[in-house]
């Protein structure tokens, strides 16, 4: 059984709709004693780093989280769950992550960018995979998924699987062993998401 951690960050309702239609079934849980049973974690996210912190520490969720990340099971994380997955972000202040996979979120530094953009980075843009993983198994070399954020990851590139350009490269797509991460969303993300979604069932 697959399952989503349910700490009040994010549209549920999308994340369980792709794996509907992918033919897979997913339990909300939002107990963090019965993460144990799951065989695949989704930690999804939409909002401030902060925030979902202080959420997933109100009932000791944080902990559980490690520990399932411990146990060796598939892990991934969605939009801010990646984010959530780093020692550190920026957002609003120092905030201290999971810390599972090295490294931390900054904002998008636009005086960094190639030419104006608008920020948050919003829309369909393409994520060049940097090496073979499982997650992205049956997908070219490059394709476009669907991103909507304002900070990005900063980590050393072995554990880049994927990048974007948006004024400059950043990574925007993270695995460390079991964990994994994606900046984007795949369950808004078409076929290329849904091809996500199946491999990491398929894990």
């Amino acid at each position: 059984m697959i399952g989503i951690v349910d700490y009040n960050m994010g549209n549920l309702a999308s994340v369980i709709n792709a794996f509907k239609k992918v033919g897979s079934s997913v339990q909300l849980e939002s107990n963090p004693a019965k993460l144990e049973h799951y065989d695949k974690l989704i930690l999804p996210g939409v909002g401030a780093f902060g925030d979902a912190m202080e959420h997933l520490k109100e009932n000791d969720m944080d902990v559980a989280i490690k520990a399932f990340a411990a146990s060796g099971k598939p892990l991934l994380g969605i939009c801010l769950g990646m984010q959530l997955l780093f020692e550190s972000s920026q957002e609003f202040g120092e905030t201290e992550g999971l810390g599972l996979i090295p490294g931390k979120v900054v904002a998008f530094d636009e005086n960094k960018f190639d030419h104006p953009l608008k920020v948050p980075h919003m829309g369909w843009n393409e994520l060049f995979v940097q090496k073979e993983t499982p997650i992205f198994k049956e997908l070219p070399k490059d394709f476009y998924l669907y991103f909507v954020h304002s900070y990005h990851a900063v980590c050393d590139d072995s554990y880049a699987i994927g990048k974007t350009h948006y004024g400059y490269e950043f990574v925007s797509a993270v695995q460390n062993k079991n964990i994994y991460g994606i900046q984007p969303h795949p369950e808004k993300s078409h076929e290329n998401g849904l091809t996500i979604i199946e491999n990491f069932i398929k894990l």
